[in-house]
């Protein structure tokens, strides 16, 4: 059960990128159609590429047996950072585009840290199944809400949920680190 409340709240904390940036999304006038493909697509990618990087840290961790632990922890450290640096960043006119290239682009580039995330937790041999399922459905949620709280509210909440996600995963970085 710690296991399943640690993953949900690191699943949150990685979903919250794309949570973020489909605040910003929704605000293009999409249709519930696109809303629907756009968290779908988003999800398929936060289940993707946890896994791929759950399959590399296990393979990872048979070599660095005693440091796994702590490049895990590292990595989540450093992935929590970049998100908080990210949400202080002025943001640049959206060229993004809901269909196509476009949409695949946009998935890749709010699952990029759900891989290194999964890197760091096949390291410390995290579930796979409910690892990457947990991660994939909070993300596809997440960005639906983003997308319709995005053209609902604009602008109130803005960088704010990147942030937050940001420092639970420093957070747990920072856990890993520590001898409790």
């Amino acid at each position: 059960m710690d296991e399943f409340f640690t993953l949900f709240i690191m699943a949150g904390a990685l979903g919250m990128d794309a949570f973020s940036v489909a605040l910003g999304m929704g605000m293009l006038g999409l249709r519930l159609k696109q809303i629907l493909n756009i968290g779908v697509t988003v999800g398929v990618f936060h289940v993707l590429m946890p896994l791929l990087g759950i399959v590399a840290g296990k393979m990872l961790s048979t070599y660095f047996d005693m440091i796994a632990t702590f490049i895990g922890g590292g990595l989540l450290f450093i992935i929590g950072l970049q998100m908080v640096v990210s949400a202080f960043k002025e943001e640049e006119g959206s060229m993004v585009k809901t269909t196509g290239w476009g949409l695949l682009f946009f998935a890749v580039s709010v699952s990029l840290d759900s891989f290194s995330a999964g890197l760091g937790l096949g390291m410390l041999g995290a579930q796979m199944v409910l690892t990457v399922v947990m991660m994939g459905v909070i993300s596809m949620v997440l960005s639906w809400l983003g997308l319709l709280m995005g053209a609902r509210f604009q602008h109130l909440i803005g960088s704010y949920g990147e942030l937050l996600g940001g420092c639970i995963l420093i957070g747990f970085g920072v856990k890993l680190f520590l001898p409790i």
